[in-house]
C-alpha cells in the first residue's frame, strides 16, 4: 500500500507539473496562437524531456535524471509563483521533495 501510494503521488505530481506548464503558457501568451503554442508546446517539451531522462525506464545516467526532475518540478513551482500563487508553489515543492525523498530512501522505484 505504501509503495503504491507514493508511486501514485509521484505520477500525480508529474502530470500536475505538465498541467501547470499548460496553465502558465496560456496565461502568459499574448495572442491566441501564441497562447495555444505555449499551452500545448511546453507540456509536450516537458513530457519529452521527462521520458528521455527522468522516467523510470529512461536509459540515461543518474545525473541527467535528477537534473531533469529538479528542472521540471522547479520550473512548475516557479510558474505557479509567477501566476500569483506563491503558496501553491511552495506546497508543490514540499510535496515533491518529500515524495522523492521517500521513494529514494525506501527504494520504491517501479
Amino acid at each position: 500500500m505504501w509503495k503504491a501510494a507514493n508511486l501514485l503521488l509521484a505520477f500525480a505530481v508529474e502530470v500536475l507539473a505538465l498541467g501547470i506548464f499548460a496553465w502558465w503558457g496560456w496565461a502568459t501568451g499574448g495572442t491566441t496562437p501564441v497562447r495555444l503554442l505555449l499551452a500545448i508546446g511546453l507540456p509536450v517539451l516537458g513530457a519529452v524531456l521527462w521520458g528521455l531522462f527522468a522516467a523510470p525506464t529512461a536509459k540515461r545516467g543518474q545525473v541527467p535524471r535528477w537534473t531533469v526532475k529538479v528542472l521540471v518540478f522547479g520550473l512548475a513551482a516557479a510558474a505557479l509563483w509567477s501566476l500569483g500563487h506563491p503558496v501553491l508553489g511552495v506546497v508543490f515543492v514540499v510535496v515533491v521533495a518529500a515524495n522523492l525523498a521517500i521513494i529514494t530512501t525506501q527504494k520504491l522505484q517501479p
